[in-house]
């Protein structure tokens, strides 16, 4: 395998989201015309676009998609993206080294404050595509947001998750107890890594072969690295979710790097 170098773009304008991230020849990241994307707003039913977006302090439930996909981030001075709101501080710090894109994430909040953040990847994949995790890792499925099945990888319910192939008219979404998930499509790898200074380190996964929405399916695939091990931070437990320490600072890096054969 040799490595293939990244690159990234961004939109701090709307929700801080990443537009691009290529390499190669290849842009991985899935896009949709979405015309309610460019004017959504906070407490705005999700927009979805493609692209990966930023989903904090929650993923589903209310607000959909957490509150800062759809706010404005802005620029500091020292190059990062912050959003912020009364009751937190959210700050980005995007580089590329050695082809590999790293995103600094620093959340400044009261002690205690409890969210779920994931970078909502959605990947232009083949139908050969296949999701490598090691097997028995702890794969949770969920419906409606509510833990359904939890089982080993690849086929924690009974259908092997790890295929991505052709239309069937599912929809799944579940949760992967790993922070570091590698797409093998063809000759190409792009792995994700999370680590941070505190857990739940998780890895959503979003397996849609044109079974949502109803009426209007689409094919669409999620790999997206996450704090926390639930979907809405209303029906989370406590250990299903991330807290800010007594410090009132968290820190988590997400790295993304590509390689081909």
């Amino acid at each position: 395998m040799s490595a293939v170098g990244l690159k990234v773009l961004t939109d701090l304008e709307h929700g801080g989201r990443w537009t691009s991230l290529s390499g190669g020849g290849r842009e991985w990241l899935w896009h949709r015309d979405e015309p309610r994307r460019a004017g959504a707003a906070p407490g705005d039913e999700f927009a979805d676009a493609g692209g990966l977006e930023e989903c904090f302090p929650t993923i589903s439930g209310a607000p959909d998609h957490g509150e800062v996909w759809a706010r404005p981030w802005a620029r500091r001075a020292d190059g990062a993206a912050m959003v912020a709101t009364e009751r937190y501080e959210l700050t980005r710090t995007l580089t590329e080294a050695g082809g590999v894109v790293v995103a600094d994430y620093r959340l400044a909040a009261d002690p205690g404050f409890g969210f779920l953040w994931a970078a909502h990847a959605l990947l232009d994949l083949s139908e050969q595509a296949r999701v490598v995790v090691p097997a028995g890792v702890s794969t949770t499925v969920f419906e409606d947001a509510d833990p359904i099945a939890t089982g080993p990888w690849p086929a924690p319910a009974g259908t092997r998750l790890d295929l991505l192939g052709a239309a069937d008219g599912s929809a799944t979404a579940a949760t992967l107890a790993t922070g570091e998930v590698t797409v093998a499509d063809g000759a190409d790898r792009l792995t994700l890594r999370l680590e941070a200074d505190a857990e739940p380190v998780s890895t959503a996964l979003w397996r849609n072969l044109e079974g949502w929405p109803a009426g209007a399916p689409y094919r669409s695939v999620g790999i997206e690295p996450m704090l926390g091990r639930a979907f809405d931070l209303a029906k989370a437990g406590p250990d299903a979710q991330a807290r800010v320490p007594a410090s009132g600072e968290m820190a988590w890096r997400l790295s993304v790097w590509a390689e081909r054969e």
